[in-house]
């Protein structure tokens, strides 16, 4: 696991500003803290921040290989990497390392993008083959790890593994884009390929990117999720085979030669894991943190699953103070990013990177076996709304939706606003309103005349209905579809890795493992969704490995207090009466957002979602200034 940094252009050969790739490594150095690596020749430089988890004493970077020109510089782990070098030699290609990083270079050499086909693993690299002239970047199929490039006015391509090193380079401009910042008070982080920044771009998971000099840049994907429900398969046919996947899937992500362990909450995703390493024999350390708010404290059940197993067993309690975490947070992340359950996730991986190196974690199950209880509300939802045309829809859901209160204080049955405004709108916009930060009203009353102006008219929903594309799926799946696009790379795998690095972790999914992913891809709705929520068929294969009142008991989130912090006149919010930074964009609208703060610390509204995003948005603004 490391970070990646280099610098190419796009117009001939000239001279690498070797002291602004300096800079762009220095600014990823926490994720790499094990050494650092730099290649440079006409028009190209290389820089390389190493997190040392295979062949130590082998596998630096960047990496030259065996035509002694062309290098690679490449954050990840390929899980198979073993297999590709047994097929590596078995082509009498001669291999000088053990490491993963050699098995890529060659096969990229030999192979170029076919090669991305034959990779298990989590990845984001750059390669420069010599004598093509051409550089590639890649990431993997589900944006596990992550990667930032721009160009520059004088025809330079920057790319790396964090915005903080483009930006660190000092040779780009950086101007905030109108639609990046309304994606992200709508969202609260900025879905790919977008970045807060107009000039400056994600590459969306599961694609490459081309460059030559004298050449356009050019992207394609080369994997993307196909969901093709099988309505044959029955639920004793699946789980069996689900079992099988998905013990195959840990087992292929258990190579390391540092301490490896696994995140272990009160959930079904960790204790599934915890429970499929343990089958095999294997010993297992295990990390769970607890917090002084009972709400959020989840290491009861972890603990009985600890003891299940017999793991080496390491807990930690951390109070969730916002106030001393917020700023050093906006740091970790480089762009806005409003999910607040990032601190919990930075806090739990401080912890254990304390007894392990290299930690698995259950990402990617909600995704994959239809956890969020949004899908099932949606399913719903859409079967209500196919039943009435969208005239009459908008004319009795829509209008009643409108004047309904919005009673956050009430019990969740009477909180009936949302979803008579969902049941009122077309498919795509009510999935966009079930996955904002802030709801569609609620935003265009934060927002400024002039900033609203400045959007042209740009549709909230857009990633969402980018995302859907033309396939005609049942709801569960098109909620799906829609959260790999977005969601899932851009707010949960972005959370994880940045909160990892942050603290010299390596975090690897098992959900995320493609073989498993591409099975799961062809489940039918019926055996996601069941009478007890989502993971119908998750569940039922893990029975006899997990207890039933861990598999069974209400799904919990792994978000700190937010409601109750924001009351706090002394707490988070203060940041928002006292800086000027937020306002002086002219985004929002200052009668809106304080009497949005007065009637949250009333107790009268909860506007949490909201003012926790512009409480992160500032924070970000002071970081720009840092």
């Amino acid at each position: 696991m490391c970070g990646v940094a280099g610098i190419f252009d796009l117009k001939g050969d000239r001279p690498i500003d070797q002291s602004a790739l300096k800079r762009m490594t220095d600014a990823i150095a926490h994720r790499g803290p094990d050494g650092e690596g730099f290649f440079f020749a006409p028009g190209i430089g290389l820089g390389h921040r190493r997190l040392a988890i295979i062949d130590i004493e082998g596998g630096a970077q960047p990496f030259i290989a065996s035509d002694d020109a062309s290098v690679l510089s490449f954050n990840g782990e390929i899980y198979n990497y073993r297999d590709l070098r047994r097929r590596h030699a078995e082509r009498g290609v001669r291999l000088k390392t053990r490491s993963d990083t050699e098995a890529l270079a060659e096969g990229l050499l030999r192979e170029g993008c076919d090669y991305l086909g034959s990779l298990r693993g989590m990845f984001a690299f750059a390669f420069w083959n010599a004598a093509e002239r051409r550089l590639t970047l890649a990431r993997d199929r589900f944006g596990e790890k992550p990667l930032y490039y721009a160009e520059t006015p004088d025809g330079f391509l920057l790319f790396a593994s964090e915005i903080g090193a483009i930006r660190a380079s000092g040779l780009a401009p950086l101007i905030h884009s109108t639609q990046a910042l309304h994606d992200y008070f709508f969202f609260g982080y900025v879905p790919d390929p977008k970045t807060i920044y107009k000039n400056v771009y994600k590459l969306p998971p599961g694609s490459v990117l081309h460059a030559r000099r004298g050449e356009p840049i050019a992207t394609s994907r080369y994997w993307r999720a196909r969901f093709e429900p099988d309505e044959s398969l029955t639920l004793e046919t699946a789980r069996r085979s689900l079992l099988e996947i998905f013990d195959d899937a840990v087992a292929s992500e258990l190579e390391s030669e540092v301490p490896l362990g696994a995140f272990l909450s009160g959930g079904v995703d960790s204790a599934s894991i915890v429970a499929s390493i343990a089958q095999s024999g294997r010993s297992l350390t295990t990390c769970t943190i607890g917090f002084d708010d009972e709400k959020s404290d989840e290491r009861a059940d972890a603990r009985a699953t600890a003891a299940r197993y017999a793991t080496t067993h390491f807990e930690e309690e951390v109070s969730l103070d916002a106030s001393s975490l917020i700023d050093r947070i906006a740091g970790v992340y480089g762009e806005p990013f409003a999910d607040a359950s990032a601190l919990p996730t930075y806090l739990v991986s401080a912890a254990a990177r304390k007894h392990v190196t290299v930690a698995l974690s259950g990402d990617g199950g909600d995704e994959l076996f239809g956890g969020y209880r949004r899908y099932a509300m949606f399913s719903n939802e859409e079967t209500l709304r196919r039943m009435a045309p969208p005239w009459l829809r908008q004319a009795t859901f829509g209008a009643v939706g409108a004047i309904y209160p919005k009673l956050d204080w009430a019990p969740r049955p009477l909180r009936l606003k949302t979803t008579l405004q969902a049941l009122g709108e077309r498919t795509i916009d009510a999935y966009a309103r079930a996955v904002s930060t802030c709801l569609p009203d609620r935003l265009v009353r934060m927002l400024s005349a002039d900033f609203t102006d400045d959007l042209g008219g740009y549709d909230s929903a857009t990633p969402i209905r980018n995302a859907a594309g033309a396939d005609n799926l049942d709801p569960v799946s098109l909620a799906q579809k829609i959260d790999f696009e977005t969601w899932l790379p851009g707010r949960m795998l972005t959370k994880v890795d940045r909160a990892s690095m942050a603290n010299g972790l390596e975090v690897r999914a098992p959900f995320l493992d493609h073989r498993l992913a591409e099975w799961a891809l062809r489940l039918p709705p019926r055996l996601k969704l069941g009478a007890g929520g989502g993971k119908l068929l998750l569940k039922a294969a893990q029975e006899d490995r997990v207890d039933r009142a861990i598999l069974y008991r209400p799904k919990r989130g792994f978000s700190p207090p937010l409601a109750n912090w924001l009351r706090d006149p002394s707490g988070p919010v203060l940041r928002l009466r006292e800086s000027r930074l937020w306002s002086d964009t002219g985004c929002f609208s200052e009668p809106e957002i304080h009497a949005m703060i007065e009637r949250h610390q009333r107790g009268v509204a909860d506007n949490s979602q909201e003012l926790w995003m512009l409480i992160m948005f500032d924070a970000f603004l002071r970081h720009e200034q840092a």
